[in-house]
């Protein structure tokens, strides 16, 4: 049941990577919690809160694609560092705005949007370098590293940022999320170089759709796009937390709220063992997506706020299963010539459908309260994954252990070691 820590005693450039992203983590879920609280503080509107997905939105479907594109064509650690080094400046942006007198709220739409290019240019990127620092057996294990690093971040950096945000005031936060890209790009510049491969188209619209024609030809990987997308957009309460906490006359809750996903997801890191042990990964990620939602729903009913961190967590946790069985899917059966330009498309399924889903909720609460929109949004989460799954069986009957593209991708990795 333990986690598999065979990808950290193999590889130094896994081991860098990985206290990079705890670090950056970290300091990023800081921000991710100070940056709502200040709109909420500044505006008091649920609608300007779930407008952060908006902004981010553009960025994340221009730059999604062409970073993938970028990713197989350009140095993915070169990539890595720069971008890291511009979330890093925004940080900068976000603290200096802060300490103003009267802090403006535009600067905070400014710095949504350029983070999530930035954002989108790397994970690509980043995405797509993991399988060329790591053993093909050892992916799973990877995954589930990966993810345990993550979870860390997720619950004590909002944990934290609720108090920090509350007894110290947000420049804290944001000063804090400065330093953390400081300590991560030290480390990241530290890892072997890694070029593009020698089959890898240069960066170019048609490129992008060599790559989405791939994905459209693989239904199954299709299936955990729109698995994922849906239950994202549909269940994702994170907008609203800041006001359900305030509604449940429990505002030293919020950090809690935020903590309480990422906790659950940390939870099932910890007993990550028995996930090599899966091979039908498409159901296993139909069944955590359909379980998320109704966690979600289940949460929005609660009026005890002891109930809803409860159950907060259970969907966290149910997320984090079905995060695992996509990224074992698409990392062991994605060419390494377009891994990237597949990473991009992955970026837009786990990134899109939260940001989006985000002015959904907002708009919901607008309408028809917070726990409505909350609750509704998990039972409609549930239903439109059972729908997806009918209509798409090669993601239910996928087995590692039998897929074409599984097994040519173990057939090139081990060739490139002879």
């Amino acid at each position: 049941m333990l986690p598999d820590l065979a990808p950290w005693r193999a590889s130094l450039d896994f081991r860098r990577l990985w206290y990079a992203g705890l670090i950056s983590n970290f300091g990023s879920f800081l921000t991710f919690v100070a940056l709502p609280v200040q709109l909420k503080d500044l505006t008091g509107s649920a609608a300007a809160v779930g407008a952060i997905g908006a902004v981010e939105l553009l960025p994340l479907l221009v730059f999604g694609l062409y970073g993938g594109a970028l990713a197989d064509a350009w140095d993915k650690r070169k990539l890595i560092v720069w971008t890291e080094a511009g979330q890093g400046l925004l940080s900068a942006a976000l603290l200096l705005n802060a300490l103003f007198p009267h802090p403006a709220v535009w600067p905070l739409y400014v710095v949504a949007a350029l983070s999530s290019a930035l954002v989108s240019v790397q994970r690509p990127a980043l995405d797509s370098l993991w399988p060329r620092i790591v053993a093909h057996d050892h992916l799973p294990a990877a995954a589930s590293l990966n993810s345990f690093r993550w979870t860390v971040g997720g619950v004590a950096g909002p944990a934290l940022a609720g108090a920090v945000v509350a007894y110290a005031g947000l420049g804290w936060a944001y000063g804090a999320d400065l330093l953390t890209f400081v300590v991560s790009v030290a480390l990241v510049v530290r890892i072997a170089a890694s070029p593009a491969s020698h089959e890898a188209a240069k960066p170019s619209l048609k490129a992008i759709a060599e790559g989405a024609r791939y994905a459209w030809g693989r239904k199954e990987l299709l299936g955990t796009y729109a698995v994922d997308l849906a239950a994202m957009f549909l269940a994702m309460p994170l907008a609203l937390l800041p006001f359900l906490a305030d509604e449940l006359g429990a505002e030293w809750s919020l950090g809690l709220m935020y903590a309480s996903v990422p906790l659950g997801a940390l939870l099932v890191s910890l007993v990550s063992g028995w996930t090599a042990r899966i091979h039908r990964h498409g159901r296993m990620v139909v069944l955590a997506a359909a379980l998320w939602g109704l966690a979600i729903a289940a949460a929005g009913t609660m009026s005890n706020v002891w109930l809803v961190l409860l159950f907060l967590t259970v969907a966290g946790g149910c997320d984090m299963v079905s995060g695992i069985f996509r990224g074992i899917m698409w990392n062991q059966t994605i060419p390494d010539e377009l891994r990237g330009r597949l990473a991009g498309i992955e970026l837009l399924s786990y990134s899109v459908g939260p940001t989006v889903g985000q002015v959904r909720a907002g708009g919901f609460a607008a309408w028809w309260g917070v726990r409505t929109s909350v609750w509704s949004g998990g039972v409609l989460c549930a239903g439109a994954v059972g729908l997806l799954a009918l209509c798409l069986p090669k993601l239910m009957t996928y087995d590692a252990r039998t897929d074409e593209h599984a097994a040519q991708v173990r057939e090139q990795r081990t060739a490139a070691q002879v």
